[in-house]
């Protein structure tokens, strides 16, 4: 958490006069929109606005959120983002922390003359003018939380800032399963279903929302998922061709690699899909127990992440990337 002489510091900059941007990290999931929403919510109960703006668009399953449909898209609205994040007086950085994560906003964050807050809980944070990292956390939703909690704001949680934090704990828990989720974790979900957050709702209108494309997308790659490293480790993969075939929308995948990591005996998970426009694939990584993927895919794959759950990409091809990749694993001991 941000320091005692920190907090007095950010809470002399949270006025109505100073122009406040909230920034979001390059293909925004729902701890990122949930943070950021939870946020504007937030100093929106305070008498503050604040503009919040994400690289590029999001899923659908997503925008149900209270305001979500607000959120300024840079890639639609690149002059207005940019005139925006320069003449902001503070700029909150959520769920990313490093500028090269938020696509073409990372050169104009860099430039921005603003006071930079990052709250954040992804490894080796870069510099900012303000810093809340914090690994261990499961979710940058349950660490705005605490920053309201440290703000002295509890009682101004409502229901908007109780259904946007509760979305982003939840996407970023894998519905609460990942090991990172805490007993600190449960009592703040707790304190927000009393502040307004109905977890019925919330998971039918993020959950509950497949398209008979995505699971024929879903039924293509579960029928041919490939168990390697003697069960420990399962490989999944879409091309750019079938992507095309069954109508992709973003988000289609989402929480794909997550089934290879269901199968009993597996320890790691891999997801391999060409992008939909460039020529590079994108790839998932999920694993159970002392199996860094973080520092697997920052070593390999020019990623990072979390222990158990980060992102990489590959300039190879689809199948040398998968091969590359088994031969990775191979010599991995934690497996």
């Amino acid at each position: 958490m941000f320091t005692p002489a920190e907090l007095l510091e950010i809470n002399t900059l949270l006025t109505p006069e100073n122009k406040i941007v909230i920034l979001t990290h390059y293909n925004p999931d729902g701890d990122a929109i949930g943070s950021g929403l939870g946020l504007k919510h937030y100093l929106k109960a305070k008498g503050i606005y604040a503009e919040l703006i994400v690289p590029n668009d999001f899923p659908k399953f997503l925008k149900w959120m209270p305001e979500a449909k607000k959120a300024l898209i840079a890639e639609y609205k690149r002059k207005v983002a940019s005139d925006l994040i320069h003449e902001a007086d503070v700029i909150f950085c959520l769920d990313f922390n490093s500028p090269s994560r938020i696509g073409l906003l990372g050169d104009w964050l860099t430039k921005a003359k603003a006071k930079k807050i990052l709250i954040d809980h992804h490894q080796q944070p870069e510099k900012f003018d303000y810093v809340y990292s914090d690994t261990v956390i499961p979710a940058t939703c349950q660490m705005v939380y605490h920053f309201i909690e440290a703000m002295g704001d509890e009682d101004l949680v409502n229901q908007d800032i109780a259904e946007c934090l509760y979305t982003g704990i939840m996407t970023d828990t894998g519905g609460f399963r990942f090991r990172s989720t805490s007993a600190t974790t449960h009592r703040i979900v707790a304190n927000l279903i009393e502040k307004g957050a109905d977890p019925a709702m919330i998971t039918s209108s993020t959950w509950d929302t497949n398209t008979v494309s995505r699971l024929h997308l879903l039924a293509l790659i579960l029928g041919r998922i490939e168990v390697v490293k003697d069960g420990k480790v399962a490989v999944l993969y879409l091309t750019r061709k079938e992507l095309k075939e069954y109508g992709f929308q973003k988000g289609d995948t989402e929480g794909f690699v997550n089934y290879g990591l269901s199968i009993l005996g597996v320890k790691m998970a891999a997801f391999f899909m060409e992008d939909l426009y460039e020529d590079f694939i994108k790839i998932s990584f999920r694993s159970k127990d002392d199996m860094d993927v973080n520092q697997f895919s920052r070593k390999y794959f020019s990623g990072g992440g979390h222990i158990n759950a980060a992102g990489g990409k590959s300039d190879e091809s689809l199948q040398a990337t998968i091969e590359i990749f088994k031969a990775k694993v191979e010599q991995e001991d934690n497996l």
